[in-house]
């Protein structure tokens, strides 16, 4: 094992270690176990919008559609179908992805800007539909009347999503899932296609590979983890409303990306973490807490290009 491959090994062995016994580092810090779970989750929406936009190169402004189509289709499920957490956490999955699927075939051949506009309007179209369709989702209320349940196996239970350190374990262990098959995704062969077309679209045509049927698949494969992580979101809530399909929480994916390094698979999680902390600190202390997230963003643009997470592997390296 070479230098290289053992800093790897340590870097994430520590990623992991911070991330297991987070519930216990935090409380002294003046943290708790729900900011953590938070942090989990958004980290993971924001990880699922860096595999298109970090590892492809393609931009989208409508996300948070399919995060909000993620946490609908949980919380109905759990409603009004079955109360079950893991078919809430596997439907929520699902409606994110298919319709992500369906409608990143309409989009796939736009390019730029004219991507991440198309994919805007279409998230505002599902914003819409929410708010508007008062007697199915809650309107602006929201959707209410539904609860994360305790994991059925048949013959008997296990009650461990009432308290707040057992589910945080719980969304850790989806979060560790869904990352691993991210992953190993972008290990395989159509992963560093993904990078090919990234780094250079026309190359890769003349290497004869089919550029827009992979955007599609790395699109529809982003919209599956970002629906898997809105189904989260609603079970952390016990609640789902328009805002979370809204384009401003596509907007604040983006940030979180580019805040931790958006060519790293683990800077999201970085940008994510200093993203909620710093908003429920400041929210707390004054009205206008977006305006220093957004300073930070801005010297994070101009300073460390490549993010946070760059930065701080550029100093010790």
């Amino acid at each position: 094992m070479n230098s290289a491959q053992t800093r790897k090994l340590i870097t994430l062995t520590a990623i992991w270690a911070v991330l297991l016994f987070a519930p216990f580092w935090m409380l002294p810090l003046g943290g708790y176990t729900a900011l953590a779970t938070r942090v989990l989750v958004l980290g993971l929406a924001a990880m699922s919008l860096n595999f298109l936009l970090g590892f492809t190169g393609v931009l989208s402004f409508g996300h948070a559609a399919y995060f909000g189509l993620g946490a609908y289709g949980a919380g109905l499920t759990l409603k009004f179908l079955a109360p079950s957490t893991p078919l809430a956490l596997v439907l929520g999955m699902l409606l994110g992805g298919v319709c992500g699927a369906l409608l990143g075939a309409l989009i796939v051949r736009r390019r730029g800007v004219y991507f991440a506009m198309v994919t805007i309007a279409f998230g505002q179209v599902f914003y819409y539909i929410a708010f508007q369709w008062s007697s199915l989702t809650g309107g602006d209320d929201g959707l209410r009347g539904f609860s994360r349940q305790p994991i059925d196996f048949g013959l008997f239970q296990i009650d461990i999503l009432s308290n707040a350190n057992n589910f945080y374990y719980f969304v850790l262990f989806c979060f560790a899932l869904m990352v691993g098959v991210m992953g190993y995704i972008l290990r395989s062969p159509f992963g560093r296609t993904m990078i090919a077309i990234r780094e250079n679209e026309r190359r890769s045509r003349f290497l004869g590979i089919p550029v827009e049927r992979h955007i599609w698949i790395a699109f529809t494969l982003s919209c599956f983890f970002m629906g898997f992580a809105g189904a989260l979101y609603a079970l952390v809530n016990n609640f789902a409303d328009p805002r979370g399909l809204h384009y401003s929480q596509s907007g604040d994916f983006v940030m979180m990306a580019v805040m931790g390094g958006m060519r790293s698979f683990w800077g999201p999680l970085l940008g994510a973490a200093v993203f909620v902390v710093l908003q429920d600190y400041l929210s707390s202390v004054t009205v206008n807490w977006m305006s220093f997230v957004g300073l930070l963003f801005v010297l994070v643009v101009l300073f460390f290009p490549r993010g946070l997470l760059g930065f701080i592997q550029r100093s010790k390296a």
